[in-house]
């Protein structure tokens, strides 16, 4: 049996389970999860090696109307990746209409030149006639190659969906090595664990102005223990006092929660240190874009 591998990205708009779907196939939470929209900002490649096929999921930030250069970014990522992969997995949920942010992702797909697949997301949430109506809404659109009706949280016809995606793939070579699951490097997915952690912890208006960027990461193999030293940027000083909480109750929180994930992605003790600066306007800052990654 020949060999097949290929890339697969996930668009959507925001806060309809890309990550969550992903972290689900693949088994390993390299995407933050959070219910607030626009939680990924970047493009994270998460592999998955099998016996007969390798796949690159390319998971993108959510589409949406940018306000800063930050969000510019993010949708321009999004965008991007539509032409430069096998398949495209366009997931929603189910709606009774079709909303202003799934019509413009359904303008951009029609130039899409990859395969296209519906996944609709939350199915265990409603009943088959909602789902039916969602299914009916889309097709009239557009002409996708599946249409697959999912719960990525309670793990309902993913596999179904896996088996579409492998059935897609051209044969080809194993791009990365078979115990890879990421090209990211292991101190973004450190800044990603932090900053999630803050995403379920601070109010609304707090978490989209912060990002995190490790400064030390260093492992004493006698102790078998990281040491992690982190900046949290934020934009306002009554942010930076929100970060900190009263008597420093907030960063002790979201570090303690951090450092207890950090410890099972390194499978080592972590020692970690988290530091809040003020950095205003740093979302329309292109230097310190490229300074934090999301810049090229």
């Amino acid at each position: 049996m020949s060999f097949k591998s290929g890339f697969v990205t996930i668009v959507g708009r925001p806060n309809v389970g890309k990550s969550t779907l992903m972290n689900n196939i693949v088994g390993e939470k390299l995407s933050i999860i959070s219910n607030k929209p626009q939680t990924t900002r970047n493009k994270i490649q998460t592999i998955l090696t099998k016996d007969d096929y390798q796949i690159v999921f390319v998971d993108t930030p959510g589409i949406h109307k940018p306000r800063h250069k930050l969000g510019e970014y993010m949708v321009n990522v999004a965008e991007n990746t539509l032409n430069e992969v096998d398949v495209v997995l366009f997931l929603t949920t189910p709606e009774k209409k079709i909303g202003p942010g799934d019509r413009y992702i359904l303008e951009q797909l029609k130039r899409a030149r990859s395969s296209v697949f519906l996944v609709i997301n939350k199915v265990d949430t409603v009943n088959h006639t909602q789902i039916a109506q969602t299914i009916k809404s889309y097709t009239d659109e557009y002409e996708f190659e599946h249409v697959i009706p999912i719960s990525a949280m309670k793990d309902k016809n993913v596999d179904t969906l896996l088996g579409l995606i492998v059935d897609k793939l051209p044969t080809g070579p194993m791009y990365y090595p078979e115990d890879m699951i990421t090209d990211q490097p292991e101190r973004f997915i450190v800044a990603e664990i932090i900053r999630e952690k803050m995403l379920h912890s601070l109010k609304d208006e707090v978490p989209h102005g912060t990002a995190v960027e490790v400064m030390i990461m260093k492992k004493d193999d006698k102790k078998d223990l990281y040491h992690i030293n982190a900046t949290i940027y934020c934009e306002k000083d009554s942010h930076k006092s929100i970060i900190i909480g009263k008597a420093g109750t907030m960063i002790k929180q979201i570090g303690e929660k951090s450092r207890k994930d950090i410890e099972k992605f390194v499978d080592a003790k972590v020692f970690l240190e988290l530091w809040v600066k003020v950095k205003k306007d740093w979302r329309d800052s292109v230097a310190t874009l490229k300074t934090l990654g999301y810049q090229k």
